[in-house]
């Protein structure tokens, strides 16, 4: 493994023990170090990876779609670390409760493992929490990059965090931060504009709506993307 790679792990792992501290079942001895919030997050960190099986190291790096699950008990048994809902990946019920329900459930499966450790939810919240029912829903990128209104931004993007941290959900992956020049490509509406400038402007101030300033407001984590296909 290489350094970059280590070091990548390590965050992912801390970032998983942050969402909340769980007993590892049947150690008489007492709780394990990786569970006491009280200890630094880099003692803590290794102290899990040292307990940490090949397959249970592979199932922290590893995130599968919801509708790819077989049934929930997937999570428990290949030690998965995060769980996605993609934009066509909805539930039976679109409610905010049927979401949190939904959540709780994988998220059961998680702290029934060996070592408890606890799923990461992410949701492709984008313009609005766009798949619960009632949510509020915002215009996409390349309409709030019309505003040139940063504030504007963020207090969108902090409505969509506190309903998405309402559904037990962690991570959004949002805000698009491409710079969308050729609009023969399909999802160009997902930048805010074609001005780097504009990204530079509106893409801290969503990051800032999101997750806040620090891990204490309990607000999901941002996830800023850019990919060829958005043009």
């Amino acid at each position: 493994m290489t350094e970059t790679s280590t070091a990548w792990f390590a965050a992912f792992a801390a970032a998983l023990i942050v969402i909340g501290s769980v007993l590892q079942p049947g150690q008489a001895q007492g709780p394990a170090p990786y569970t006491n919030p009280s200890l630094p997050v880099p003692q803590r960190v290794e102290d899990l990876l040292g307990r940490m099986t090949l397959d249970e190291k592979i199932g922290q790096m590893t995130q599968a779609d919801h509708a790819s699950l077989k049934s929930p008990s997937d999570v428990r048994d290949l030690f998965l670390g995060s769980v996605l809902s993609g934009g066509d990946s909805e539930i039976a019920d679109v409610s905010p409760s049927g979401w949190a329900a939904h959540v709780e459930r994988l998220q059961k499966e998680a702290l029934g493992t060996r070592l408890a450790v606890p799923i990461l939810y992410g949701i492709d919240a984008v313009h609005g929490h766009n798949n619960v029912k009632g949510a509020v829903v915002f215009p996409h990128n390349i309409g709030l990059g019309g505003t040139r209104n940063a504030k504007l931004v963020e207090e969108a993007a902090r409505v969509t965090a506190l309903e998405v941290a309402a559904t037990g959900m962690h991570w959004t992956f949002a805000p698009c931060i491409a710079v969308p020049r050729d609009e023969r490509w399909g999802r160009t509406y997902e930048g805010f504009g074609e001005t780097p400038e504009l990204a530079v402007m509106l893409g801290p101030a969503a990051i800032r709506g999101y997750q806040g300033g620090d891990l204490s407001e309990a607000l999901p984590m941002s996830s800023a993307g850019s990919w060829v296909f958005r043009g």
